[in-house]
C-alpha cells in the first residue's frame, strides 16, 4: 500500500449547480413571425400617419432586389408622389474623415430646435470583396438617432455609381410623404463619383479640411464645379486660422469656374460641429440658395431636369436588367467569356456576338 493512497485524488468532478427555469415558462409557446408583405395601402396609410416602422418597411421593400417586391413598391411609390416634393433636398459629401456624420448631427440638432423634421439618408460604403457593409451612422450620431423630429435610414451603396444607393430616390419621395420637410443625403465621400447625388438634390454642400493637402482640390473641376456652397470643417482650436486661410483659396479657385446656371455666387465658409459654431450661418446658405432659386425660376426647373433623368436612368436600368435576364444572352457570354480567355476571340468581337443574339430574339 503506497503512503499516497489515503489522499483523495485531485481529478474527481465537481458537481455543477443545477440548471435555473427559465425566465418565461410561455418561452415555448413563442412562434418565430413570418413577415408578409401588406397591401399597397397598408404602407401608405402608415407612411402618412408618420409611422417610423412602416416607413422603414415600406424603404425596404423598395431597396429589395426580389423581383416578386417591385410591383408592390412600385405602387406605393405612386401612391406616395402626390404628397412628396414640399422638402428641401440637401446634398452633402466630402472626403473621408472630413467628419460628415458629425456635421449632420450638428447641424441636424439645430434644425430639429427650430421644430423641423428632418430625415437623413446615409449611405454607407459597401464592400467591393464581399458587398457588405457596416451601417454605422446610427451610431456616429447618438443624439440625432433619438431626436423624435429625425429620422436616420442607413442604406448600403452597393455597386451603384456615385455611392448613393439605387433607390434613394424613391426613398426621398417616400421621406418627403411621411412630413419630413428637409432631407439630408449623405454619401459615401470618394471624390468625383458622388456627383450623381447632385441629380437628386436641390442644394449641393461639400464639406473640406483644412491643412491637409485639400486646398488643391479647389483647383480641380469637378465635383468643385457642382457645389452651390463649400463649408470648411473642424475649424476649431489650433485648426481654426488654417480654415479661415483654406477659405481665401477657395474662393480664389472658384473664379476660375463658368458661372452657374443658377446665377447664384457659391459662399464658402467655416464651422465647427464640435464646438457648434457657425452651424446657423450653414442653413442660411442654404436658405439663401432655395429662395434665390425659386425667384428666378431655377429651383422648379432644376427639379423638373432631375425628373427626367429619373426617366432615362430607369429606362437604361430596365433594359439591362431585360438583357441580362435572358437566358440566352445569358449562355452567350458565358461562352464568350471562355473564349476571351483561351484567346480565340477579341472582346470587341464577343460583345457583338453576344448583341447579335440579342437582336434576333426581338
Amino acid at each position: 500500500m503506497s503512503e499516497f493512497d489515503h489522499f483523495e485524488s485531485a481529478l474527481n468532478v465537481q458537481e455543477g449547480i443545477e440548471q435555473p427555469e427559465q425566465v418565461s415558462p410561455y418561452l415555448h409557446l413563442r412562434k418565430k413571425r413570418a413577415r408578409t408583405l401588406q397591401p399597397a395601402d397598408y404602407y401608405v396609410q402608415g407612411i402618412l400617419e408618420g409611422n417610423r416602422v412602416i416607413l422603414s418597411q415600406a424603404i425596404t421593400l423598395i431597396e429589395s432586389v426580389n423581383p416578386t417586391h417591385f410591383q408592390l413598391a412600385q405602387e406605393v411609390i405612386e401612391k406616395c408622389l402626390p404628397y412628396a416634393g414640399k422638402s428641401v433636398r440637401v446634398g452633402i459629401t466630402g472626403v473621408p474623415g472630413v467628419g460628415k456624420s458629425t456635421f449632420i448631427e450638428a447641424i441636424g440638432k439645430y434644425l430639429t430646435g427650430l421644430g423641423l423634421k428632418l430625415a437623413v439618408l446615409a449611405i454607407d460604403p459597401s464592400s467591393e470583396r464581399s458587398k457588405g457593409s457596416i451601417l454605422g451612422d446610427k451610431t456616429r450620431m447618438e443624439e440625432l438617432s433619438v431626436d423624435k423630429n429625425a429620422y436616420i435610414r442607413p442604406s448600403p451603396s452597393g455597386s451603384t455609381l456615385g455611392g448613393v444607393a439605387r433607390k434613394t430616390r424613391e426613398t426621398i419621395v417616400l421621406c418627403e410623404a411621411a412630413g419630413f420637410n428637409v432631407i439630408f443625403v449623405e454619401t459615401v465621400g470618394v471624390g468625383q463619383s458622388e456627383t450623381v447625388v447632385k441629380s437628386m438634390v436641390d442644394f449641393f454642400l461639400l464639406l473640406q479640411l483644412a491643412g491637409a493637402g485639400d486646398e488643391l482640390q479647389g483647383i480641380k473641376r469637378g465635383i468643385m464645379e457642382m457645389a452651390d456652397a463649400i463649408v470648411i470643417t473642424k475649424a476649431d482650436g489650433d485648426n481654426y486660422t488654417k480654415a479661415v486661410a483654406a477659405t481665401a483659396l477657395y474662393r480664389s479657385a472658384l473664379k476660375l469656374f463658368p458661372p452657374l446656371e443658377s446665377q447664384w455666387t457659391v459662399p464658402v465658409g467655416v464651422c465647427s460641429s464640435t464646438e457648434k459654431t457657425n452651424i446657423e450661418q450653414v442653413w442660411k446658405m442654404v436658405e439663401e440658395f432655395v429662395n434665390h432659386t425659386q425667384e428666378n425660376g431655377f429651383f422648379h426647373k432644376q427639379r423638373t431636369e432631375q425628373l427626367i433623368k429619373i426617366f432615362y436612368d430607369w429606362m437604361d436600368y430596365s433594359l439591362k436588367d431585360s438583357f441580362y435576364s435572358d437566358n440566352a444572352v445569358e449562355q452567350k457570354i458565358e461562352e464568350m467569356v471562355l473564349m476571351i480567355k483561351e484567346e480565340k476571340i477579341t472582346p470587341y468581337q464577343a460583345a457583338s456576338q453576344v448583341m447579335a443574339v440579342s437582336k434576333e430574339k426581338v
